[in-house]
């Protein structure tokens, strides 16, 4: 077991997850706020520590048979007072400019031209996110899971819902978290201005397997991006390859069809994720594992192995079966 763990932690961790490294312009005015909090509450503590020593240097002190002199009455209370009004008087001003700039940071997140948006509806689920694309000018919509793609410079809407139990959105370089209610519909808007892979993780306690419920955010051209919705909409090939054949078969006969779809065969299971595209994603299981042959063959044979309590059950197949699963798994490109 903890083999599998440094293996998850290895396949999941690799792409940028940080508030510090913003890639989009909603990110930007948040690392700011923070960097601006982090100084002024820096000060403060610099400030305490800094009071704290010079009390504790001037403090006259006594021995066993002689008692402090302390300075006369009135000039230390006089003192004193006026430092505590000093103090307050800035911690007044200080919380108050705080306050202020985390209005002021909540105003431009909601400011965040929305038309031309990308809209996806993405689904928290215990543990593993869905993620449902609208469709998109001539194009129909489609589903996936765990990895979203979205185009650079263009902004994006996300429709948040929880099919269980609370579970939070959350992209550390794109935007803050977002809470996702059972029963409550909400929306969380972001635009990314770089290229590249963003890691994202539930930020809300939801079970067991909450910290191995990933996902991957991949900024792309818009090019790029079109390709890829483009290859997303297509439904499955049919295998050429004799095993991969007999894999689909064994597929749409066993359990696997009932929990899963793969559009272009008869699986239209909608319990766990949409399988059309599968060697399309990085990873499987959230990020739990790299989508590797071996990784998804272990995946199939025995999930609870890689994330204990997951819904997924183990597919008794005899070996040779198991193979030929995997085999024309890995044709779903």
């Amino acid at each position: 077991m903890a083999l599998v763990g440094l293996a998850t932690w290895n396949a999941a961790a690799e792409p940028q997850q940080s508030a510090l490294a913003p890639a989009g312009v909603q990110a930007q005015h948040i690392q700011s706020l923070w960097n601006l909090t982090l100084v002024v509450c820096g000060v403060v503590f610099a400030a305490v520590l800094l009071a704290t020593l010079i009390a504790l240097m001037r403090e006259q002190r006594g021995d066993a048979l002689t008692s402090p002199i302390p300075d006369s009455e009135a000039s230390t209370s006089r003192r004193a007072r006026n430092a505590v009004v000093a103090a307050t008087a800035a911690s007044v001003v200080l919380l108050v400019g705080l306050v202020t700039a985390d209005v002021m940071t909540d105003r431009a997140l909601s400011k965040l031209p929305v038309e031309n948006a990308v809209r996806i509806e993405v689904t928290g689920q215990q543990w593993w996110w869905q993620a449902v694309y609208s469709p998109d000018a001539d194009q129909r919509g489609f589903a996936t899971a765990n990895e979203l793609h979205v185009p650079v410079g263009r902004p994006v809407i996300v429709a948040l819902k929880a099919d269980d139990v609370i579970h939070t959105f959350w992209v550390p370089s794109l935007h803050g978290k977002k809470d996702m209610l059972p029963g409550i519909a909400t929306t969380i808007e972001f635009r990314v201005d770089k290229p590249g892979i963003y890691r994202g993780q539930c930020a809300e306690f939801c079970g067991a397997e909450h910290a191995l419920m990933a996902m991957l955010v991949v900024a792309e051209s818009q090019d790029q991006y079109m390709a890829w919705r483009g290859q997303q909409l297509a439904s499955a090939s049919d295998p050429s390859d004799a095993l991969a054949q007999r894999g689909r078969q064994i597929f749409e006969q066993s359990s696997c069809a009932g929990c899963h779809t793969v559009r272009g065969s008869s699986a239209q299971g909608t319990l766990g994720p949409d399988l059309t595209h599968l060697m399309s994603r990085q990873t499987i299981a959230a990020g739990t594992l790299a989508n590797t042959p071996a990784d998804l063959l272990q995946w199939i044979r025995d999930p609870q192995a890689a994330k204990p309590g997951t819904t997924m059950p183990a597919v008794p197949l005899a070996a040779d079966d198991l193979r030929a699963v995997v085999a024309w798994l890995g044709t779903l490109q």
